[in-house]
């Protein structure tokens, strides 16, 4: 299934998709290369475009849209192997299979809603409700667990809500130390950034 076709029926019709993600045989390689990164990459080019040529008052600037980019990218493709890896580990105390093509498969794909609403960050003012779609990604997670990680349906909600917590934290984390190491390369300083 190609890119386009995969990330609608994701979002359209998740319970039907699942089923067909099952059914194929999981690459972590193929998934990463073929789905995360082309997907990371147009929310990371939303972003610059978004704060590198459009702005909002200092945050503006080829520069800071490259960092942006580059931040948003980073962040996004390490957090999704981390997590997947996470999720793998996790498996067994959830009465789930450990398989990380499976775990790359549930990550990856639940993750879509947030980079289709990354691609509002093209203007910046209203990039915020992109990342509201994110949480429909937590919806996605849920409806995915039985299908990629055979968990039982008492499981699965916990599951869930301790992937969506370590996808988060882990976020939040690999953002503020990526966003600190980039911005130091690019010049930018706290204190430059504020004042």
């Amino acid at each position: 299934m190609n890119l386009v076709d995969r990330a609608k029926n994701i979002i359209t019709s998740p319970k039907t998709e699942w089923e067909v993600v099952a059914s194929e045989q999981p690459d972590v390689n193929g998934i990463f290369i073929g789905y995360v990164l082309p997907l990371a990459l147009l929310s990371a080019i939303a972003s610059f475009i978004g704060y590198g040529l459009v702005g909002i008052g200092f945050l503006s600037g080829i520069t800071f849209g490259l960092a942006y980019g580059l931040i948003s990218l980073l962040s996004t493709v390490i957090a999704v192997y981390i997590t997947a890896l996470i999720v793998n580990i996790l498996a067994p105390n959830f009465s789930s299979e450990k398989d990380m093509g499976r775990a790359m498969q549930l990550v990856a794909y639940s993750y879509t809603p947030a980079w289709i609403g990354g691609l509002l960050n093209i203007i910046p003012v209203i990039g915020w409700i992109g990342g509201l779609f994110g949480l429909y990604g937590i919806y996605l997670m849920y409806l995915g667990f039985p299908h990629t990680m055979k968990t039982p349906e008492d499981k699965t909600v916990v599951y869930m809500i301790v992937t969506a917590i370590i996808l988060i934290v882990l976020y939040m984390i690999l953002g503020a130390i990526i966003a600190s190491i980039v911005f130091a390369i690019f010049g930018f300083g706290m204190m430059s950034m504020l004042g």
